[in-house]
């Protein structure tokens, strides 16, 4: 089972990428509990590329591709913009104490969904970042 969808870089267009993912979960008959961790995965990676890479450029868009074969869902993201976002090495878990301590807001997202996918993966492709996420379901 497979869907895509193409989005332009607008927080707007959040809701419809979550509602995406989550119709797509629910139509696969997967629990609630799961279908929301996933969806908040895929949520925070996609509103990085809008906000971060893309700079909220509606000219720019995203490409979202889910396929769940058995029980693997695989997930990419490529944002067709024109930078690169590559980071290096494993995310880092923050220190929650310290983020409180220093009032501190955001940087929290990719920890979490480091933690909520079994894998989380950038790379290059035709010039494009994609980001790949995969988890197991069983």
């Amino acid at each position: 089972m497979q869907d895509h969808i193409r989005i332009t870089c607008s927080r707007q267009n959040l809701q419809q990428v979550r509602d995406f993912v989550r119709g797509f979960l629910l139509t696969a008959h997967r629990n609630d509990l799961m279908v929301n961790q996933v969806v908040l995965a895929v949520d925070e990676v996609v509103a990085n590329f809008i906000i971060h890479a893309n700079g909220e450029d509606a000219n720019q868009f995203l490409d979202l591709l889910l396929v769940l074969a058995g029980q693997r869902l695989d997930i990419e993201i490529e944002d067709h913009g024109n930078t690169l976002f590559l980071p290096a090495g494993k995310v880092a878990t923050p220190d929650l104490r310290a983020y409180i301590q220093e009032g501190r807001k955001g940087g929290m997202g990719m920890a979490l969904v480091s933690r909520i996918m079994d894998r989380v993966e950038f790379f290059e492709r035709n010039s494009h970042t994609v980001c790949h996420l995969s988890k197991e379901l069983a």
